[in-house]
């Protein structure tokens, strides 16, 4: 019912208290947010960009670079944003370097970013430089990127004009690309140069030149020649700390830990870190230069070993183990394809071909040792024939490698004809001379007669019989009378326990047929 001050029933003290209510819940709803609106208060601030960490604690060579270039690309294809690469390197490798740099300035549509918490020398500071932003720890170190070679006596030198040439133009256009002083960036890489700060007169702009530019530059009366930057003299390679680098615009922050890092780029936290995998760990350990000696002598001798008693065995799977396990390593470090594998498959069907099918030793023999020796220095390498004094050297370390293994290998041959017989569970890889035995009943002596002596080869003769010893596939041994030959089919399988008949003999080379 509707009441009117002018009617009757009408009583004020029944309405008021209903208008307090009705102001009451005015205010209490305007205060308290509707179920809507606290959804929307109670969501979570949106997140960051994704980025994702990949880490640079090595020098820069073949694997270490083939391993950053995988995970960069795994980043990239993953959706990730930003990535960061952490750096804390001496450099490397030229080559390898410039593959890298070309890497990052070629990512379009991912931002990168060079963290540098220690070092960043040589190579590592042209790689940063690269990237779109660097960011430093105030006591961190970048620059020192001179090229330097490892003379003939063994001491490291100045490399030759053509090679500091094209890292300066290189460090030159990097700046350029990532907005960074170009004379600073190419400082780092000659030492003979001096930089400067100049003022322009009239804009008050603030530049970096050379004594070099300085020389041929036509607009010299508008600048103001300041004094010479103190890191960037004469006889030194540019190089400074985090603070002193952010001053020179070499760099664009510095940073205290990683969370400061993620709240200057603007990324979610905590920050994926793409560590090493268990494959990468492995590839490291056999790609370095005391294993790949060890798995390349350990296999010669483990073929040497099948090819005295062919058909699969220890030797044989031994071989094959070592040789997988050198192959794969350089095929994760991108050296070797499978022409290499090729090759050095190659060379062993004519090192076998050589020794059981070709009488004496010639050129199907030196051609395999080749073919092997060259697969095995060409896997370790990315350019083959050197184009300057860092690929001569390193050449002429995988050659040392290669052919010291070789040398290793003849040396462990030469020792275990020796010894052979005297080593327990080897004894039995080697034909021990027939013993003649003298006497009777209890007082038989043993003597090896003249004739026992002499290898099994030399006593046979064409015609003579014998029981093979084992399958022949196409090689194997037989038994004649009381000794054992080594001897060879025309091709064809022989059984276990087959009487066989010599029909050929070339020097140590016992053919033999089904009888």
């Amino acid at each position: 019912m509707v009441y009117s001050r002018r009617q009757p029933g009408y009583n004020e003290q029944m309405i008021k208290p209903q208008l307090y209510a009705c102001a009451i819940a005015l205010f209490v709803s305007a205060l308290v947010p509707t179920a809507t609106e606290a959804q929307i208060l109670k969501q979570d601030p949106p997140a960051g960009r994704r980025a994702v960490i990949i880490a640079l604690h090595e020098d820069i060579n073949p694997l270490s670079g083939s391993i950053l270039q995988r995970k960069f690309a795994q980043a990239v294809d993953s959706g990730a944003k930003v990535v960061i690469f952490d750096i804390n390197s001496p450099g490397g490798r030229v080559d390898v370097t410039f593959e890298l740099m070309d890497m990052v300035l070629e990512a379009g549509d991912v931002e990168t970013v060079a963290m540098i918490s220690r070092d960043a020398i040589s190579g590592a500071a042209l790689f940063s430089l690269a990237c779109d932003k660097i960011l430093i720890k105030p006591g961190a170190r970048l620059g020192d990127a001179g090229v330097i070679v490892m003379g003939l006596n063994g001491e490291f030198q100045y490399a030759e004009a053509k090679s500091r040439s094209m890292v300066a133009q290189k460090a030159r256009d990097t700046a350029r690309a990532t907005g960074r002083p170009l004379v600073l960036a190419e400082k780092m890489t000659d030492k003979d140069m001096v930089v400067f700060k100049a003022t322009n007169k009239e804009s008050g702009d603030v530049q970096y030149f050379s004594d070099k530019e300085w020389k041929t530059l036509e607009d010299a009366d508008q600048w103001v020649k300041g004094k010479p930057i103190r890191e960037a003299g004469k006889e030194m390679f540019f190089i400074a700390n985090g603070k002193r680098l952010v001053e020179l615009g070499m760099a664009d922050q510095t940073f205290k830990d990683i969370d400061e890092v993620a709240e200057i780029l603007d990324v979610a936290s905590p920050i994926e870190v793409m560590g090493p995998t268990w494959a990468e760990t492995i590839a490291r350990f056999l790609n370095t230069g005391w294993m790949t000696f060890l798995l390349i002598t350990i296999g010669l001798i483990a073929i040497a070993v099948e090819i005295s008693a062919p058909g699969i065995s220890v030797g044989g799977l031994t071989a094959m183990l070592c040789f997988s396990l050198f192959f794969w390593s350089r095929f994760a470090a991108g050296t070797s394809g499978w022409l290499e594998v090729l090759l050095f498959g190659l060379g062993l069907v004519f090192i076998a071909c050589e020794i059981f099918v070709i009488p004496g030793f010639g050129i199907a023999g030196l051609g395999g040792i080749g073919l092997v020796l060259g697969s095995l220095v060409m896997a370790s390498r990315r350019v083959l024939i050197p184009e300057n004094t860092e690929q001569l050297n390193s050449l002429g370390f995988d050659v040392l490698t290669v052919m010291g293994a070789f040398v290793g290998f003849l040396i462990a041959i030469v020792a275990l004809s020796s010894y052979i017989g005297q080593i327990p569970g080897l004894s039995r890889l080697t034909l021990q001379p027939p013993v003649a035995m003298e006497g009777t009943g209890d007082s038989l002596t043993a003597t090896a007669a003249n004739d026992a002596m002499l290898p099994g080869w030399q006593r046979v003769s064409v015609g003579d019989t014998g029981v093979a010893a084992g399958p022949l596939r196409p090689s194997g041994r037989v038994t004649v009378d009381d000794y054992t030959v080594d001897v060879i089919t025309e091709g064809d399988f022989i059984e276990d326990q087959a009487t066989v008949k010599v029909i050929a003999k070339q020097g140590a080379r016992v053919v033999v047929r089904v009888i």
